[in-house]
Parts: structure tokens; sequence; C-alpha cells
């Protein structure tokens, strides 16, 4: 058995994910460096440390994520965090600025397959690889999940006329809101078992995702799911929150 606690984060070879990475091996984790491409994981792990190793993990991918499972379960035999980080912002032409992909991803204009490409790696993703990591999170001591979410996907903020973000609120943002009910429905499904699963919002950060137009660095960004993934025992679990505080559902 691995002495040091084992984290993965999915979509790690770059922007949030990679900080994630980087503080937790600050924390003492060795941390798997999920990405779909490999040498890309490889040259983001390399820029950590010793402790960073890079797993080839695709979450829309059903056999990458067991065999993503199958490699930590023979190498480490228990993972103690899994930050579900991997997400896309829209599926359609690279480049475009961040008012061009929320005006797109409207549920009044936008295509279904858009949508579905957009869920599967968000929702669908997050949903698969949990599932298969709960077996591993079982056999650690105090098993923790973080999704990195977004308060761009909260109905409460979303519903209130004077938020002149929700003009934003489409695909991206509802795949988000699905994602804060997954948080929910694992945390209690899990409530007996000491896994705490929470959902964390980074912030608006500056990443590929809305071309770099974030006001967030990633270290800043990183914080949240950092800090959830280091709860006690006495830490909550199915909660939604930011630096601040919890965020509305």
């Amino acid at each position: 058995m691995q002495d040091k606690p084992v984290a993965l984060v999915t979509g790690a070879n770059k922007g949030i994910g990679l900080q994630i990475a980087r503080d937790l091996v600050a924390q003492g984790f060795i941390v798997l460096v999920g990405s779909r491409n490999l040498e890309h994981g490889e040259t983001a792990a390399k820029s950590i440390g010793a402790d960073a190793r890079a797993l080839q993990l695709d979450v829309t991918n059903q056999s990458s994520i067991a065999a993503a499972a199958e490699h930590i379960r023979k190498e480490f035999g228990r993972l103690d965090v899994l930050v579900n980080n991997a997400a896309v912002s829209h599926a359609g032409k690279p480049g475009r600025s961040l008012e061009e992909i929320a005006k797109s991803g409207r549920l009044s204009v936008v295509t279904l397959d858009e949508v579905r490409a957009v869920f599967e790696t968000n929702v669908f993703g997050a949903i698969a690889v949990t599932q298969a990591m709960l077996p591993l999170l079982r056999d650690a001591p105090a098993g923790r999940v973080v999704n990195v979410s977004s308060a761009g996907g909260s109905l409460t903020l979303n519903s209130d006329p004077k938020n002149p973000h929700r003009l934003m609120f489409g695909t991206y943002s509802s795949s988000k809101t699905a994602l804060n009910a997954i948080t929910l429905a694992f945390a209690s499904a899990l409530e007996s078992t000491g896994i705490k699963v929470n959902a964390a919002c980074p912030g608006f950060t500056a990443t590929d995702l809305n071309n770099f137009q974030g006001t967030r660095t990633v270290q800043e960004a990183a914080r949240e799911p950092v800090r959830l993934a280091l709860l006690d025992a006495n830490g909550p679990t199915g909660t939604f929150s930011n630096e601040d505080g919890e965020i509305p559902w």
C-alpha cells in the first residue's frame, strides 16, 4: 500500500487542473495527472516534479476510464482524492470570443449535437469517472471527491433578473447545474461511507475555456478545490462553494 495519499485530477495537463495537481503535490500527495493525450500529461507531470505521474484518461471513453482505474488499483491499491476537473465550454470552432461562445450556446439556438458533446464531458464524464473510481475511494481511509463546477450553474443566481450574467446561461452553464445535482446525488448516496463529495467554483479564471478572458489566476482558482480535497472527518459533504463560502444551488 502506498504511504503517501494518492489523488487523481482529470483534465490536469493545463489550466486549473494543472494548478490543482501542483498544489496537491505540495500538500504531500502523489498526483495522477489525467490527460486525454498521454504526451501532454507527461509534459505537465514533469513540470510539477517526481510525485506527479501522467495517466492517460479520456473521460468520454469508458475503456480509457476502466484502464485508468485498473492502473491505479495495481500501482497504488487505493485513491484518496478524485478531482473531476475535465470540462469543455463548447464544441464549436476554436478561437471564438467568449461572447460568441455564449451566444451560440443559448438553448434557443444551440444544436443538440453541441449540447450532447458538452454534457458528455462535463456531466456524463464526471459520473463515469466517479463510478469507476468508487471502489478505490472506498479502500482509502477518507475518500474525497471534488467536482469543479461554476457559479454560472446556480439556478438561484440565474433566476435573479438583476444578475447580468444570466444572459450567459446556456449549454455550458446548464451542464454545471447538472454537475451540481450529481454532486448532491453522490454525496447523499455515499454519506454513510465517509466519502465526502463537494462542488467548487474556481471563479472566472483565465483559461482556454474562455480564451483567457477570465480575471482570476489559476493559482487563485485552485484554492477552493484543493481545500475541499483536504477536508478532515468533520468537513461537510454535499456542498457548493467558493473561497467566500457556500453558493446557492
